[in-house]
């Protein structure tokens, strides 16, 4: 199914956003057929996009995504009886991490250091050259966000912005920027989240398609 074309079909006004989406997937694409991962943040709304997207890609979303003959035999090897119910229940995932749930860590670096940092610092330890991060926000100017896309940058690692407005600092320093035709916040959500369903289906199809 071309999701690409349902999309701007129900949203028209992301018809000229249809380039810069395609090479959002494209991104994401090649970042997982080398065997990386996906970093995403934001901030509020933003935060809650964030885990929504790991939701989409770590599990199931429309298919069922069965596990590779090799991990079924791992699985029932380690234990015959509990390996052939996790078989039964585990799914497919494609590795994506969002910034925003880890409270233990984040409250210590608000604390000890600069909380304006929290995600550079997680974008340092786990980020790797060939991974994407994914910073969102619907000014494009989050002080956070730009941060551990500095630092995504110097790691290696591929950015994509999802944003709104002018696109602002974040449109500027990333590989691929997603800027949505909308000025109000709420109005840039609201034509993020079909976006990135959009991606996480063309990422399911091309990989448990």
């Amino acid at each position: 199914m071309d999701y690409l074309k349902e999309l701007t079909e129900r949203y028209p006004a992301l018809e000229q956003m249809r380039e810069p989406i395609y090479a959002a997937y494209v991104l994401l694409k090649e970042c997982y057929e080398s065997g990386h991962k996906l970093l995403v943040a934001g901030n509020g709304g933003s935060a809650a996009d964030s885990e929504h997207i790991v939701g989409e890609l770590m599990k199931g979303f429309k298919k069922k995504r069965p596990l590779p003959q090799e991990v079924l035999s791992g699985l029932e090897k380690a234990d015959p009886e509990m390996g052939k119910r996790l078989a039964q229940k585990l799914q497919g995932s494609l590795p994506a991490i969002a910034l925003t749930g880890h409270p233990g860590l984040s409250t210590a670096f608000l604390n000890d250091v600069d909380g304006q940092m929290v995600y550079a610092q997680q974008v340092l330890g786990y980020g790797e050259a060939g991974d994407v991060f994914l910073g969102i926000s619907t000014s494009g100017n989050s002080a956070n966000i730009y941060y551990a896309c500095v630092t995504a940058k110097a790691k290696g690692l591929k950015i994509i912005g999802l944003t709104g407005r002018d696109g602002g600092d974040l449109r500027r320093i990333s590989d691929v920027a997603v800027v949505v035709p909308e000025t109000e916040t709420y109005k840039i959500q609201e034509l993020h989240l079909p976006i990135y369903h959009t991606l996480c289906l063309m990422l399911e199809e091309r990989f448990f398609g």
